[in-house]
């Protein structure tokens, strides 16, 4: 491993890699049971303070309290996802010719419909013998943040998942429905069908002090409910893969079972959502990450409004400003976001920013450093009209700058959840018109991942669906339409490569 190496807490990234198991030890997120599920307090839990041993006029935090209260409400989250095992040739060589190397982009095998799966047909040479769907297991962790069952938890956590159960303090267990996943900033939305839950109480992260004491309740290494602590290090930290999320970093002890479970506070109430670590050895080293509370509200109202999440975008490559570039433009100390370049077209290159512009303030709000607008710019809706206060050849400026809306090619929309009644098992999203034009196509959905029938159809991750009962469809609406009016079966058109072929997948 390489030095100074982010290690996420993903589920599928430490776990899949591996032979399955039941319990984990080796993935970063695990969060789990504790004491019996009671009603939410209403207010927060009094700090309780004991004398230091040795020393009777020091005193060290009491957090027992504040567990009592806020732990009924922290959930362990089960995932069961099925992964295909390498192709293997089958008995039979072909005659025609061709090598046998050629190309095997897909399984050849039978389908659910007698005969050959249609797909077959796509590939020449020997056939080959179909996947075989091995279960991998993981857990993860959440929180309750209302009542009817609505949760919380990391987005690496449940992606893929075809199966996810919440287990709550008092053991009991619910099938869990996937309500949105935004990879961007690593939030999930969760919903189980259930009342009167207990749930944490939120907090607000502006209000956090580097130095104040914060607890995380997880199962490190599948030892469940466990309760860490620390202190908060710093605020809002840049990370390499997710810079529009400024982190709180922590040295609160997080282990592979914590991710995705609360980060509280010492009124207890909760301030971030426990996602990465900074590690050379791949366990905890003393530098933690959380995702602050109010980014993960917002993507969480967004993903249940909408299922998808909308940011604004400014079209600016951006760097820190350090002493001599200060000195360089006449800045009177270092601070800002130097502009290295604007993107042709963009918001900010219609507002009036060049290259050169160091950045002081948006909205009057000072950017102390560049690490700081990418974030502030995304919690901003596209079309909401920002002023900026620049600095250009030793003077102060103002500009006004419409946002435009950042992509997220990532984020897929789904037209069923697979596990929870869907009836396809697919998840997919409308192409760029930079794929339709590499992939010679006017509209299509890109899948990106599929399940239950239409994998059991030959369906894979990649392929563009083209068309449903002989319609266009070009987006997930068209395709969702088109689902509901059909009674056992619907054809889809599907494009692999180049080939074109219509497949018939059972609606369940």
């Amino acid at each position: 491993m390489t030095p100074r190496t982010f290690v996420r807490n993903q589920l599928f990234g430490a776990l899949l890699g591996a032979a399955a198991v039941a319990a984990p030890v080796g993935a970063l997120y695990a969060l789990g049971a504790g004491p019996a599920a009671a009603p939410a307090a209403t207010q927060a839990a009094p700090v309780v303070t004991a004398p230091a041993t040795g020393n009777p006029n020091a005193v060290l935090p009491d957090f027992s309290t504040m567990v009592q209260k806020y732990g009924p409400a922290v959930v362990n989250i089960s995932v069961v996802s099925k992964v295909p095992t390498s192709y293997s040739p089958g008995d039979q060589d072909s005659d025609d010719g061709d090598d046998d190397s050629g190309p095997q982009s897909g399984p050849q095998g039978q389908s659910p419909f007698g005969g050959q799966n249609p797909f077959g047909q796509f590939f020449r040479g020997f056939p080959m013998q179909p996947p075989q769907q091995q279960p991998m297991h993981g857990e993860g962790s959440g929180f309750i943040v209302s009542s009817d069952g609505t949760i919380l938890t990391n987005a690496h956590v449940v992606s893929g998942a075809s199966e996810v159960t919440v287990r709550l303090t008092d053991r009991r267990e619910y099938i869990a429905k996937v309500i949105g996943i935004d990879t961007k900033s690593d939030v999930a939305v969760i919903r189980i069908a259930a009342k009167n839950l207990p749930t944490v109480k939120l907090g607000d992260t502006h209000n956090l002090k580097v130095g104040e004491w914060v607890v995380a309740i997880g199962a490190p290494f599948g030892f469940e409910n466990s309760v860490t602590a620390g202190i908060v290090s710093a605020k809002g930290r840049s990370l390499p893969d997710s810079g529009i999320v400024p982190f709180i970093q922590t040295d609160v002890p997080i282990n592979p079972g914590n991710s995705g479970g609360p980060l509280f506070n010492m009124r207890g109430e909760v301030v971030g959502i426990n996602s990465q670590i900074y590690t050379r050895s791949g366990g905890y080293q003393g530098v933690s990450f959380s995702i602050p509370i109010d980014v993960a509200m917002g993507v969480s109202t967004q993903l249940q409004a909408h299922g998808h999440v909308t940011r604004g975008k400014l079209g600016v490559v951006i760097q820190n400003v350090d002493q001599g570039l200060a000195d360089s433009f006449g800045l009177p100390q270092p601070e800002g976001a130097l502009v290295s370049s604007v993107e042709k077209g963009g918001a900010a290159e219609r507002g009036g920013v060049e290259p050169g512009d160091v950045i002081l303030k948006l909205n009057g709000e000072p950017v102390n450093q560049s690490t700081e607008l990418p974030a502030v710019v995304a919690g901003l809706a596209p079309g909401t009209t920002v002023k900026l206060e620049v600095w250009r050849n030793h003077a102060s400026h103002e500009l006004s700058v419409k946002l435009a809306e950042m992509e997220d090619k990532r984020t897929a929309s789904h037209v069923d959840h697979p596990q929870a009644g869907g009836k396809l098992g697919l998840a997919v999203r409308p192409l760029t018109s930079q794929e339709q034009h590499q992939a010679n196509t006017q509209g299509g959905l890109l899948v990106e991942q599929v399940k239950g029938p239409a994998a059991d159809a030959g369906l894979q991750q990649g392929d563009i669906v083209l068309a449903a009962n002989g319609a266009p469809v070009s987006s997930i609406a068209d395709l969702r339409t088109a689902v509901e009016k059909s009674k056992s079966h619907v054809a889809l058109l599907v494009q692999r490569g180049e080939t074109r072929l219509f497949v018939p997948v059972r609606v369940g």
